[in-house]
């Protein structure tokens, strides 16, 4: 899973990068241009879970693979409204297309040596605003995109019309500066979406940079509050009924959190203790795409090793077979499944599970649940 981390410049990004991953990069206090920073930082994190150091500890193979989330630090963006260089987005947001969401940092924290892009410190305007950039990022590409139809029509070669109306559905949208993701698109069209890459549909967790003095305060609720209710009412009529509406809103101190990721575990543990924090933002994180992308996790347990693997929900058992090998998924035969509570209620025996008939022989339509254990049958 790869995880772009970006918004305006001075918002604290490189400083969050730095607490969801333990890393210490420089930090600056002014917007970095493309030029000088030319490499986006990247950083590769574990996924804590429970059940799988528990599954560990029980069954103490030499190695234990966890899923990972890599988390890639962009430069910042600047607002076009406010005289950014559209230039430089532009080519921060080709860097971003390919992530699998957008953690979108937003500066709520006061900081009279840092000057901000927009001027005061204004969350919400914030939010609009980064909305704004993707939207004209968007809008360039879909133009672009159309001039290049035009031109191969010109020169009398064979054009794709589901494309071009599809383009001119979204260039409608964008020049009234709606969303992509906030626009009704029919099955055929949402085939050929995903290799656009579109960044107003790309899905964003919003993460605010609050001050030290801020946590656990009104003043950060209200921020959150405000926040989702904007997303509520953009989202208010523009979309078919039961699709998602809004989009996750964090709130955690950056400086704080990169203090506390370069300690070790104990003394970490003291320090989010003594702030009334419950969760590190490095574990805190790690489990919001799950519920973005709509993901889930199952584990295998091998002779050498026991590892997590990370597939979407509804996935079935032959496609989840060839997650861990491509034999697996061209050879499968069947799916020995037990759900981990089960195996755990079992005293943690697999003999008691089976003589409880816990543990189900499954086909290749069978639908992955979370936290199932799974010994995939195949022959090659």
């Amino acid at each position: 899973m790869k995880l772009a981390i970006t918004g305006f410049s001075n918002s604290g990004k490189t400083t969050v990068f730095n607490a969801l991953t333990g890393l210490n990069l420089e930090t600056t206090t002014y917007p970095t241009l493309i030029s000088t920073h030319p490499e986006p930082h990247t950083g590769v994190v574990k996924i804590h879970d429970k059940r799988l150091e528990r599954l560990a500890t029980i069954y103490r193979r030499k190695k234990t693979v966890y899923a990972t989330i890599e988390y890639v630090d962009f430069p910042g963006i600047t607002s076009a409204r406010s005289g950014g260089d559209t230039s430089q987005n532009i080519k921060v947001f080709d860097l971003i297309k390919g992530a699998d969401a957008i953690v979108h940092v937003v500066r709520a924290f006061e900081d009279d040596t840092i000057i901000h892009p927009l001027g005061k410190t204004d969350p919400v305007r914030d939010v609009k605003s980064f909305e704004t950039e993707l939207v004209l990022g968007d809008l360039e590409f879909v133009e672009k995109r159309l001039e290049r139809i035009e031109l191969s029509a010109k020169k009398g070669k064979k054009q794709d019309e589901s494309e071009k109306q599809l383009l001119l559905k979204c260039k409608d949208a964008l020049e009234h500066e709606i969303s992509l993701r906030n626009v009704s698109f029919c099955d055929e069209e949402k085939k050929l979406m995903p290799i656009y890459e579109f960044l107003s549909v790309t899905p964003e967790i919003i993460v605010l940079n609050i001050g030290e003095k801020d946590i656990g305060t009104e003043k950060v609720k209200n921020f959150r509050d405000e926040i989702e209710n904007y997303f509520k009412e953009i989202h208010q009529d523009a979309i078919p009924p039961g699709s998602e509406s809004d989009r996750p809103v964090i709130t955690l101190c950056g400086k704080i959190e990169m203090e506390i990721a370069q300690l070790p575990h104990d003394e970490a543990k003291a320090f989010l203790v003594d702030l009334g924090i419950d969760e590190p933002a490095m574990h805190l994180l790690c489990k919001v795409p799950y519920d973005t992308l709509g993901l889930i996790s199952f584990f295998t347990v091998g002779k050498k090793e026991i590892k997590a693997w990370t597939i979407k929900k509804n996935t079935e058992a032959q496609k989840a077979a060839g997650k861990v090998h491509s034999d697996m998924e061209r050879g499968f035969i069947r799916a020995e499944v037990i759900s981990y509570d089960n195996f755990i209620a079992s005293d943690e025996d697999m003999v008691k599970a089976r003589e409880k008939g816990l543990v189900k022989l499954e086909g290749k339509h069978y639908v992955v649940q979370d936290g199932d254990v799974i010994n995939f049958k195949f022959n090659v």
